[in-house]
């Protein structure tokens, strides 16, 4: 076989192998989003063949609402509502309250989870301050927003889902706020100082 055949054989291979490898990510993205940071990106299961409209007509779930930090993180976090009685199918959105409450600019990122963990599949969040890093310069207060959706098909007998975020502190995001707040805090060099 010649040098030139293997190269090109080689090639075949890389360029199979790269079509293989990208036609895989869109799964595993999918799989990533659902169970790691239980964001459902499709609505198979409310568009599915079998769902009764009449057998879910008017059905309302109670969704509880949690927050917390981690210790390292010096802010105040909470729900501004603990509980809302939702139709299910329907948009609703909430608020959660933080307050940077140190003399520094502060990034934090939220992790949430959804319970019971069966409901999370059912749980869609359409807009979440927890899918970027949320920056609070010192003494800032914020409420951040959260809508979500309760699907349809939920299983009958959840009647309470819990939604909660823990924010943590983000140091290499914390870092580069507090650089550039110290570079842009800084006095001007006078002439006599740069002589």
């Amino acid at each position: 076989m010649s040098t030139t055949h293997k190269g090109v054989v080689r090639m075949v291979a890389v360029a199979v192998g790269a079509f293989a490898f990208t036609f895989s990510l869109v799964p595993l993205y999918r799989i990533a989003c659902e169970k790691v940071f239980g964001i459902r990106l499709d609505n198979t299961a409310a568009q599915a063949p079998g769902v009764q409209a009449a057998a879910v007509e008017g059905r309302v779930v109670t969704v509880q609402f949690d927050g917390g930090v981690n210790s390292r993180l010096p802010w105040s976090f909470r729900p501004n509502e603990l509980t809302m009685r939702v139709r299910v199918g329907e948009q609703y959105e909430t608020t959660y309250h933080a307050h940077n409450n140190s003399a520094g600019a502060v990034v934090g990122s939220a992790t949430p989870s959804v319970a019971p963990a069966r409901a999370s599949g059912y749980f869609s969040k359409t807009e979440c301050f927890c899918f970027t890093a949320q920056t609070l310069q010192p003494g800032e207060t914020r409420d951040m927003p959260v809508r979500f959706i309760v699907d349809p098909s939920l299983p009958a007998d959840v009647n309470t889902i819990t939604l909660s975020y823990t924010f943590f502190k983000n140091d290499v995001l914390t870092e580069r706020a507090s650089t550039a707040s110290r570079a842009t805090s800084a006095p001007p060099q006078t002439a006599a100082a740069i002589q």
